[in-house]
């Protein structure tokens, strides 16, 4: 099989047989409806997951309010949908392209800033976001939100297929470009500005890419937020929301996408599952990060990705290799 053809097919068949066969299994009972809401908000948070990764783990910079971000898009896709009367996808690439132009207008005065100044500067603007929403009364509903009921609310199957979808969809179109020249020039500024610098790259230019493209997809994650669970709140725009989106990459590791994928799933599980302790189970998350950082701060991944294609590699070397040893037993 040529090179080109299995890097898309086997990826491809993964893809669409993680997407599927859930979705069969919750469609005809034998996946229960909680079990279904707790991997559709694993795919969420995987989606905010890889929009942190891709400021922090891709551009190098520390943001600390993708959770506006998130919000931004929620609302906008709520606005689009209900007031203007938007078919719901058009809605959610629209609501994604509005915090996209949101981004744009952060990044250029904050992308001049590194390190803790930038964390500072994205901190505020979570914060003005959930103020600004809150005191938006005719428009989001004020501290009590908005109700977003639909199909997707009420149908756990659609509701996995759509997220999932749009996580694998994201996660394929994102690696591609990280493998393209562009992705690697960004991946280069990240390595060593000064370097980047001095071959002539535009490094201000290529952070505001990375940053526009984690907004993107913020909005994105926001958008699907709002249609699984049917109503959003300034809240959800919080410093803790970014705190925990920002723990996904940790644990995943920084610059990995799948990484941060599984984390996401992992720690979005362990939530519900340490429900019966309470309110202590929100120390889980800051006893993860500390252990992580403890023994294993490159993160699960970290900085390599889980590839399906070197996965069927070895294990067709592997059956191979018994096959041989079979052969030469008999002879």
């Amino acid at each position: 099989m040529k090179e080109r053809t299995k890097n898309t097919l086997i990826p491809g068949i993964f893809a669409a047989a993680l997407v599927c066969v859930p979705t069969l299994l919750i469609r005809i009972n034998l996946i229960d409806a909680y079990t279904a809401q707790i991997l559709t908000m694993g795919g969420v948070n995987a989606l905010l997951a890889i929009s942190v990764n891709t400021i922090t783990g891709i551009t190098g910079q520390l943001s600390l309010g993708q959770a506006g971000f998130m919000v931004i898009g929620a609302y906008s896709c709520i606005a689009l949908t209900l007031d203007l009367h938007i078919p719901m996808g058009l809605s959610a690439v629209l609501a994604a392209l509005i915090t996209a132009f949101f981004g744009l207008i952060i990044g250029f005065p904050t992308l001049k800033l590194t390190g803790d100044y930038l964390a500072i500067v994205t901190l505020g603007f979570g914060e003005i976001i959930r103020v600004i929403l809150t005191n938006m009364r005719s428009l989001t509903g004020g501290a009590n939100g908005r109700r977003f009921t639909t199909i997707m609310t009420s149908r756990g199957d659609l509701a996995f297929l759509g997220v999932t979808a749009s996580l694998a969809l994201i996660l394929i179109l994102l690696q591609n470009f990280l493998r393209s020249s562009y992705g690697r020039v960004i991946m280069a500024v990240r390595e060593d500005e000064v370097a980047a610098n001095s071959n002539g790259v535009s490094v201000f230019r290529y952070k505001m890419v990375g940053f526009v493209i984690a907004s993107f997809i913020a909005g994105i994650g926001g958008s699907l937020y709002a249609m699984v669970i049917g109503f959003v709140k300034p809240d959800a725009a919080s410093f803790n929301r970014s705190i925990d989106y920002l723990i996904f990459v940790v644990l995943g590791g920084m610059g990995s996408m799948t990484g941060s994928v599984i984390a996401a799933y992992i720690l979005t599980y362990l939530q519900e599952f340490l429900r019966f302790l309470r309110d202590y189970r929100l120390l889980i998350y800051p006893l993860i990060l500390i252990f992580v950082m403890l023994f294993r701060p490159q993160g699960l991944l970290g900085m390599k990705e889980l590839s399906f294609v070197r996965l069927v590699s070895r294990f067709a070397a592997f059956l191979r290799a018994k096959i041989g040893k079979g052969g030469a037993h008999a002879k």
